[in-house]
């Protein structure tokens, strides 16, 4: 639904009412005629106080049902859906206005996730640990996608991935653990480990870190 709505927003849609340029909200939870979802995240509704459908609605509904209302012409992204959309008020989806850069760099990183999670089928006979770090760095990426790449650390045995790795905060205790336990293998097959003063890469069998010169255990 997200690619959708941006590839609708395209075609600068358009009130039939007013000609104003519809504004991308949020759905609402409910659908107001049945109680359903409205099976779109997004919805564009015209928000002009001066569109025709809105102006002329206030009296309509007070004669038609008794009760102060009126209506937004509104539509669904990926269909041809459109609706007159009653309202209760001129504040109604002011509040729900979707920020459209943001949407936008949303919309970015996840297709970047889809490519990296592609990816990961021939990283190993690439040697490309780039779509592996690309999902482990990115927070907001599939738990499976995530868990799929660390599980490809070791194979990649690749000690670049130590730097990028130790400076992320996870936010998944399950991927950290992953992670730790791959780097420890990782140091052990290239016969290294971090200094525990500098974080540095040492020799394991160091007595003194050639980075920081502190006496080691």
């Amino acid at each position: 639904m997200l690619e959708a709505a941006l590839r609708y927003l395209e075609n600068k849609p358009a009130c039939p009412h007013c000609k104003d340029q519809l504004t991308l909200c949020h759905a609402p939870p409910m659908h107001v005629g049945d109680g359903l979802g409205w099976g779109s995240e997004y919805l564009f509704i015209c928000l002009n106080n001066e569109c025709t459908l809105y102006v002329n609605g206030w009296d309509f509904v007070d004669v038609q049902y008794g009760h102060v209302g009126s209506y937004r012409h509104m539509e669904i992204p990926g269909s041809k859906e459109t609706y007159n959309m009653m309202v209760a008020g001129q504040s109604a989806y002011t509040g729900s206005i979707v920020d459209v850069e943001a949407l936008k760099k949303q919309n970015a990183r996840y297709q970047a996730e889809k490519v990296a999670t592609a990816a990961l089928d021939t990283c190993l006979e690439e040697n490309n640990l780039e779509p592996v770090l690309a999902l482990l760095t990115d927070n907001a990426a599939a738990p499976e996608g995530r868990k799929r790449a660390a599980a490809l650390l070791v194979p990649l045995n690749d000690i670049n991935c130590i730097e990028s790795l130790r400076n992320q905060e996870y936010g998944n205790n399950h991927i950290e653990q992953d992670i730790n336990m791959a780097i420890t293998k990782i140091l052990a097959a290239h016969f290294l480990r971090e200094c525990p003063f500098c974080a540095e890469l040492i020799k394991s069998r160091a007595k003194v870190c050639k980075h920081c010169r502190t006496e080691l255990k």
